[in-house]
Order: C-alpha cells, then structure tokens, then sequence
C-alpha cells in the first residue's frame, strides 16, 4: 500500500523515462550491497542456507532471479520482482498520464485482472495480474488520489473492494508461506488484524488525520527502512544461530537488530545516496541520447574514432 501511495505520487507529472530513472537508481544501489553482505555471509557460515552457485548471486544482481526460476539470496526478496510486476503495469499510465481518471481506470482494470486469472489458464494474465497481490498496490494508489483531491464514494468503494480481495487471499498465502499442516494449526486472525491495521493507517493519512506528527527522527527512520529490509532476513537468522549458544537469547536479539539498524544506515550513507545519484545522473544522461537520437559526447569518446571519408578509402577490403 505504501508502494502504491508513493509511486502515484512520484510519477505525477513524470514521464516514462524519468520515471524509470526514479526507480533504478532508487531500487538497486542498496539492494547490490545487501546482495553482496548476505552473499558473504551465507557463504562463510553455512548454517542456515547455503549459497548453492555463483551464478545465482550473478542473476540476483539483476532483481530478475524471480521470473527465470533462480532462488533468491535472501527470502525477503521475493517482494522486489512483485514491486517490478507492478512498476511495469503502472508505466503504461505514465506513458499515458497520470491523471485521476487515468489512475483510477487502472485500479478498475487491475482488479478486474486480479479476479478473473485464478479462473482462467493464461500464464500471463496470472503473471500479471499479482491476485495476491495487487489489493495492497490498488488500495494505495486510491489512498493517494483521496490525499490528492479528497475522498469520494467511487475511491471508497475501490479501497472496500481490495480490503476484502486481500483478507480472501489470506489463508492462501499461509499455504504457500507455511506449508498446508502448518497453516492448518496456525490462527489466522493476527493477518487479518494485520492487514486492518493498515488500511486503517493508510486512510488515516490518505485524510490527514497524521498531519500533525513531525518528529524529527522520522526521516531517519524512513531512510533506513530499505536497506534495513534487504539484509535483516537470512543474515540476521544466520548471526542468532551462530551465536545461539554464547549469547542469551534477549541480549542477542537486541544485539543482532542494533547491528542490522547501524548497517542499514551505513548502506544507506556510503552506499545508497553516492552511487544512487551517479546512477541516476548516468541514466538520465542515456535517456536524454534517446530522446535526442544521439550519443553524448561522454559516450562517444569511448569509442574508436571513424576514418574519415579519404582514409577510408584507403583501408584494405575485409580489414
């Protein structure tokens, strides 16, 4: 849901160059250094996952590992590709504007999509359509039009829609997540409340309800979040079993998440803002070459010069 917010958000009055800009330099910069940390640290202690093959590291560098079958690294990841899914999908609207009438006409035609492709045999329809899903994505992207132009019933009743689509999905997800047996013998009303919790949350800030709150260690907060995601799942399992028997079990976990917190925000410092802005300098400058149908002086002088028309002449055939 908050992906939906923001991106809405973001790509208003973007076009579809910069927006993708926006999202690769934002995306990879921190997720290629938790790669690389989870990497290392499952393969100097083994104990919780093994990393089966290089190659694997070398595609979960692209963030594509989820559509070619190629575990991911670290199980957190699986989120990413469905963020990919959705960032393509939402393209076409910033290819074709975004606008309110744009954007809630896409919310239409995605929950239509998400409903019909559990029914039907169509590999890319389901590929698509995230049924699982896309209710989070829809309900922030309504959220954010009701922020923008106030609610109204047509964004209730999108929102109502994908609150009871993603309490449906609920038990299916805990058969994928945790097994049939399990999921079985585990209550189901933690997720339910769960997912209340942030719709509940989401529209209070869709209605300015939390426009008073301005703390001053937020921004702080939110710029760890990210990093903090990528590299607290199979590193942090792998540092509590190594440890397990040395450290008590509370001090560990204080230790283990105080650890994780401190190099989200190195990540975030020394990793996410430089090579994120050199990232996003360099494709801006490759979307500008598009645009005008020629490359940059900076690419050009990479390549080797051209002979000139006479010199040319001169060159041997096949050489």
């Amino acid at each position: 849901m908050v992906s939906g917010f923001v991106i809405c958000m973001s790509a208003w009055g973007r076009s579809v160059g910069d927006f993708a800009v926006s999202r690769v330099s934002r995306l990879f910069p921190a997720y290629w250094a938790a790669v690389v940390f989870t990497t290392l640290v499952l393969f100097n202690w083994p104990e919780v996952r093994r990393v089966s093959a290089l190659s694997d590291v070398v595609v979960n560098l692209s963030m594509l590992q989820g559509g070619i079958g190629v575990p991911d690294i670290d199980d957190a990841y699986w989120t990413l590709f469905v963020e990919l899914k959705f960032y393509m999908l939402f393209a076409l609207v910033v290819m074709r504007g975004v606008t309110y009438r744009n954007c809630v006409l896409f919310c239409g035609i995605w929950t239509l999509a998400g409903v019909v492709a559990p029914s039907v045999d169509n590999g890319v329809l389901s590929f698509f359509a995230a049924s699982s899903a896309s209710p989070y994505f829809i309900a922030g992207i309504a959220f954010y039009l009701m922020r923008r132009f106030g609610p109204n019933a047509v964004l209730w009743a999108v929102v109502g829609v994908q609150f009871l689509l993603a309490q449906h999905y609920v038990h299916g997800r805990m058969l994928v997540s945790l097994g049939r047996g399990t999921a079985e013998q585990t209550p189901a009303w933690p997720a339910h409340g769960v997912i209340l919790l942030g719709f509940a949350v989401m529209a209070a800030l869709a209605l300015g309800a939390l426009d008073g709150i301005r703390w001053r260690w937020l921004p702080y907060a939110g710029a760890v979040t990210y990093p903090l995601y990528l590299i607290h799942m199979m590193a942090g399992l792998t540092f509590i079993h190594h440890f397990r028997r040395e450290v008590a079990p509370v001090p560990l976990a204080i230790g283990v998440t105080a650890f994780m917190v401190l190099l989200a925000w190195l990540i975030h410092r020394f990793v996410e803002r430089p090579l994120g802005r050199v990232l996003r300098d360099g494709l801006r400058r490759g979307i500008q070459d598009i645009r005008s149908g020629t490359p940059s002086r900076a690419t050009t002088d990479l390549l080797p010069s051209q002979p000139s028309a006479p010199e040319a002449e001169r060159i041997p055939a096949g050489r």
